[in-house]
């Protein structure tokens, strides 16, 4: 299941981590997925939120219906480098060795497919801070 969601409301929001810090921002919520493993019995729910800075919050929560994972990721493009934090990590990677690191771990080469999912993945950043 996914959704996507237009121009809404900025609102002060909260989200728990179980690795660091919960990250609090002003934002609202661009899009949602999750989705059910039958092998182990997880379910995942994966939420994008835009704040009003033009950074990403990035949600993951895993569940087995015993136990609960929540971490937290506050995402921010800056001039080549992307800052990535998890509310107990800063990390700055350069934007051409995260995208190599993405299409490295969806084992994409450098085709015209590959070329056409980061053209994708481009629109939809700009379109997340519009």
């Amino acid at each position: 299941m996914s959704t996507t969601q237009g121009n809404g409301v900025m609102e002060k929001l909260t989200l728990q981590s179980d690795t660091g810090a919960d990250i609090t921002f002003r934002g609202r919520l661009f899009s949602e997925s999750s989705y059910f493993d039958e092998e182990t019995g997880m379910m995942t729910r994966q939420r994008l939120y835009v704040t009003d800075q033009n950074q990403q919050v990035y949600s993951i929560v895993t569940s087995d219906g015993r136990r609960k994972e929540r971490r937290v990721y506050l995402l921010k493009a800056e001039e080549g480098v992307c800052r990535i934090n998890n509310g107990l990590y800063d990390v700055t990677v350069p934007v051409e060795l995260l995208m190599l690191a993405v299409r490295g771990l969806c084992g994409l080469t450098e085709s015209e497919q590959s070329t056409d999912f980061f053209a994708a993945l481009e629109e939809s950043l700009k379109a997340a801070n519009a």
